[in-house]
């Protein structure tokens, strides 16, 4: 005999399966039934986001959820009681169903992700993989359909924390559409090791992590769709960048080998897939390019940022600078480049920051503190939901400059933006801690280059940070070289990589030709008082490297 639940879900008599709604999700509404586990558990099945930066541990306490229905789950664990939750707040991680009934779950909105410009121009030859003639669609000599009324290519930039996504007129180079989400694999842990570890341990993690990244992609195109119509059957070729381990799980590749030394890919080599294999909702035949991986954790997007930025066709040297979850450093021009990654954390993309947000509408962007008074504008000038990397930049030189801080990294309170947004002596220390394994790789690099930074050219800034930071204040803190004159922002220098070796085959036969010649560099094996090195960093003394 079947009875009715409280909230209209069918269940079994004397079952002790349990229904868990979330609300706020169309694949949500109906629920999901479980007998064992996690609100966590339930909605990584959803491919429902919820944010848990230590990957379900209890750490971090950012899986905060809303619940309405009592009596279903088990007490509040130790690990919750150590945080401030509210009479009906828990944490997905630790809540665990504990007999039948029903429940829904609210999950606290993070604001809608800003789509980041690039300003770069597209100085290519219309030349792409796929073309027209004679009223079919090719893709090199393989036909792919009969002609359409356009021919339309996708972009992706799949990174640790967004997806950012573009659909762009193969045959005009105009760009159509854009679209970013947060990547749903933040339920699994806000960084790569995190990731590389859930594949290792879970029996089909690897494919877990890959559906669950590509139906967040699906997701983008599905709006994009309903605005444009029906436009993704004409999508007949897509290319993704991404760091080596993002690249590696979007085509399914093992990624076990970048968690044990030497810590290198399995692959570095390019990747062509077929839409329809991998389940990315375009033209089912449609050829789907993975672009190559430099070596380490230096991935595709560091490959995509040399390719925007033109610096390997440049006779002077110049320096990129990728700031994310993994920091990339690259050097060079057209006779020797050299590449460092460094595992940043989360901490410029808001994660590990009590306040801290990514770059979302509503996110403080800019900060300013004029006569002990707080100025500030967000991103979209939405009303303030927390503060991102720039906005972080921005506000430790800001009470650097004021006093509030010293040149110690020392605050004596945490300090308020708003009465709900503020910023601890725990936060400054993660900040200092990743601009400070972040700055020593360009001062290396430099070194290692055996050139000064009187002789760099330019300094582009490739990620939100291109975007929306004050080099200043960059320069401020030490994250980067004092040398205002040469940084240039370019948005998402990686995504703009992408579009330009979607446009054009000699693009493309460039990042695979350098990307053999690229020197990957471990700054952390080659020194060996690394350590000491990056201590050296942290702190906000006067700088030397003129």
């Amino acid at each position: 005999m079947d009875v009715t639940d409280h909230f209209g879900g069918r269940m079994k008599k004397g079952a002790r399966m349990t229904r868990i709604f979330f609300p706020q999700f169309k694949k949500g509404k109906q629920g999901i039934e479980t007998e064992k586990g996690s609100i966590l558990d339930s909605a990584r099945t959803l491919g429902i986001e919820i944010p848990s930066e230590c990957g379900g541990r209890g750490f971090c306490g950012k899986c905060r959820v809303r619940v309405e229905g009592e009596g279903i789950l088990g007490p509040r664990t130790e690990a919750e009681k150590s945080f401030k939750l509210g009479r009906n707040e828990r944490l997905a991680c630790q809540a665990k169903v504990l007999r039948g009934g029903s429940i829904r779950v609210f999950i606290k909105s993070t604001g809608r992700y800003a789509i980041l410009s690039d300003t770069i121009e597209d100085k290519v030859k219309l030349d792409p993989f796929v073309y027209r003639k004679n009223d079919k669609v090719f893709w090199q000599d393989r036909e792919l359909d009969k002609s359409r009324d356009g021919i339309y290519g996708l972009a992706i930039d799949v990174g640790t924390t967004t997806l950012v996504s573009q659909i762009i007129d193969l045959e005009s180079g105009k760009r159509i559409a854009a679209f970013v989400d947060n990547n749903p694999q933040t339920s699994f842990g806000d960084d790569v090791i995190s990731r590389i570890d859930y594949t290792m341990r879970k029996k089909n993690g690897l494919r877990e992590l890959q559906n669950i990244v590509i139906e967040g992609i699906n997701g983008g195109l599905g709006r994009t769709a309903e605005e444009k119509g029906k436009i993704l059957n004409h999508i007949y070729e897509a290319v993704v960048v991404g760091n080596s381990t993002m690249r590696s799980i979007f085509f399914g590749v093992k990624v076990s080998s970048l968690g044990i030394i030497p810590f290198e890919p399995l692959t570095c080599e390019p990747i062509n897939r077929k839409a329809e294999e991998l389940g990315l909702k375009i033209n089912p035949r449609a050829n789907v390019y993975g672009v190559p991986l430099i070596g380490g954790h230096a991935g595709a997007d560091a490959l995509a940022d040399i390719i925007s930025t033109g610096i390997y066709l440049d006779r002077r040297p110049s320096m990129v600078i990728d700031i994310g979850t993994n920091g990339e450093v690259i050097i060079g021009n057209k006779n020797r480049i050299l590449t460092a990654s460094c595992a940043a954390g989360g901490a410029y993309e808001g994660a590990t920051i009590n306040s801290g947000v990514g770059a979302v509408e509503g996110a403080i962007k800019n900060v300013g503190i004029v006569n002990g008074r707080v100025r500030y504008e967000t991103i979209g000038d939405k009303p303030p939901l927390g503060i991102c990397g720039s906005g972080l930049i921005d506000l430790l030189g800001e009470l650097l400059k004021s006093g509030i801080m010293s040149r110690k990294a020392k605050l004596k309170e945490s300090f308020f933006i708003t009465p709900d947004i503020s910023i601890s002596q725990q936060d400054v220390y993660q900040l200092i801690t990743a601009k400070a394994g972040l700055r020593l790789d360009q001062d290396l690099l430099i070194e290692y280059y055996s050139i000064t930074l009187r002789e760099i050219d330019r300094i582009y800034l490739s990620g939100a940070f291109g975007n929306f930071i004050n080099p200043d204040n960059a320069i401020l803190i030490g994250l980067l070289p004092r040398a205002r004159d040469k940084v240039v922002g370019i948005g998402n220098g990686a995504l703009a990589g992408a579009r330009q070796m979607l446009l054009s085959r000699e693009k493309r036969r460039d990042a695979e030709r350098i990307a053999r010649k690229i020197e990957h560099i471990k700054p952390n094996e080659r020194e060996e008082n690394f350590p000491y090195m990056v201590a050296e960093k942290m702190y906000f003394e006067e700088d030397d490297n003129q």
